[in-house]
């Protein structure tokens, strides 16, 4: 193997939602700034950002409702509201998802249940199946890095058991999964608008649902005033309002929302095609095997992963990338805190409430026996301690992938 690195450039850092943001934000802001009493997202029968997002997210992703709010934790807590998920209830959740996802469920008084992922790094339909029991109500299969799972399994089983789908999009903003956004097929989804996202205004969330009842309910999660407020949500007097939980968007945050959702194909289109340009020029994996994706078409191609042969191995590939300039390293390290790997869960695994009632585990509603430890997943730790994720964003150029992919090809064939 030649001593002499295979990427020549520095990798730049960078990200994705942020790195599109131009004068066009800056004075979509200053413009609502410079109308202080335009800041409240209710304006009597007045068309505001926050109404107007939603409008314009529904008609991009083809979803019949949405709301806008404070975060993605909080679009998924309005997604389980929304679906009447309550104390009692069991909901599946991958063990690799950021921590707020189980935060979501334990939120609306819920029990999570964690299930393997398999080699698409998301939620392993056979193992979702072995999880149901008869208090499972919902699943939440989850997007990580943009890349959608195997969905139509997922639905299957389902399907078959009569329970409800969430999707977690919070980290595939904008996917689709063969011909429709991540999100429009399920009975509610979730975005997050956060700085490390796909689209971004800081902090931010969308809130989706399918159908009228279920939109509602999550609204009132969302904004505990909503019946109150001269404010055109479908179906409010037909779903008796409820007070519970408050994180509506507010305005500032939304007119941000708004000129990054219409920068989203843009990105979409740069990202895909930088990761096209790294895989085209991947030769075949001796010693890996990448990622399993269910529809290349519609992930959000902000991250390759690649599947080596063996935990040991994935850290001497990983060794030896960083000699050729890429610094990457394996997803799970057990010396290396993730919250978004469940051994690193500890407030979950402990059963650690809020109080020292132990809810939700403890909730006299609650007749089940989940158990967890830091080990019930063998299947997810060993992908883990296998994968090597590669950073895609706006900030790298085809350059940047030829030389990424020259030094995984290198060190694939050193190995």
């Amino acid at each position: 193997m030649s001593n002499t690195p295979a990427i020549t450039r520095p990798i730049p850092s960078g990200g994705v939602g942020w790195a599109a943001i131009d004068h066009q934000e800056i004075d979509a802001v200053t413009s609502l700034l410079k109308t202080p009493q335009n800041l409240f997202r209710y304006r009597g029968h007045e068309e505001t950002h926050c109404s107007r997002f939603e409008k314009e997210v529904c008609v991009k992703t083809g979803i019949n409702h949405a709301f806008f709010v404070a975060s993605g934790t909080s679009a998924l807590t309005c997604a389980l509201t929304a679906l009447e998920v309550g104390p009692g209830d069991e909901v599946i959740v991958p063990g690799y998802t950021y921590l707020a996802t189980l935060a979501a469920v334990i939120e609306v008084g819920a029990v999570p249940v964690i299930c393997e992922i398999d080699d698409s790094l998301s939620l392993c339909p056979a193992d979702f199946e072995r999880k149901i029991t008869q208090y499972t109500k919902a699943v939440i299969p989850v997007h990580m890095q943009g890349v959608p799972g195997r969905m139509d399994a997922i639905w299957a089983v389902a399907r078959k058991h009569g329970i409800k789908v969430i999707e977690d999009a919070c980290q595939g903003v904008g996917s689709s999964y063969k011909g429709a956004f991540t999100g429009a097929r399920s009975d509610a989804a979730a975005w997050s608008l956060n700085y490390y996202k796909v689209l971004t205004c800081g902090e931010g969330g969308v809130f989706f649902a399918k159908n009228e009842a279920d939109y509602v309910r999550g609204v009132y999660y969302a904004d505990v005033g909503t019946p109150l407020w001269d404010y055109e949500v479908p179906g409010v007097g037909r779903i008796p309002p409820f007070a519970k939980g408050g994180c509506r968007g507010n305005e500032v945050n939304a007119c941000i929302a708004r000129v990054q959702l219409g920068k989203l194909d843009a990105i979409l289109k740069q990202t895909r095609s930088l990761k096209k340009r790294l895989l085209d020029n991947l030769e075949r994996g001796i010693h890996y095997k990448l990622q399993h994706v269910d529809d290349p078409e519609g992930e959000c191609a902000i991250a390759c992963a690649l599947i080596v042969e063996s935990a040991e191995a994935a850290k001497r590939f990983s060794e030896k990338l960083l000699a050729e300039g890429l610094e990457t390293a394996p997803a799970y390290r057990p010396d290396s805190p993730d919250r978004h790997i469940f051994p690193f869960w500890e407030g979950i695994l402990n059963k650690t409430g809020a109080t020292g009632l132990g809810y939700p585990w403890k909730d006299p509603a609650y007749k089940g026996a989940v158990e967890y430890s830091p080990d019930m997943c063998p299947q997810t730790l060993d992908l883990l301690a296998r994968s090597l994720r590669i950073a895609i964003h706006l900030k790298m150029d085809a350059v940047n992938m030829e030389e990424i992919a020259t030094a995984i090809n290198k060190v694939d064939k050193a190995l």
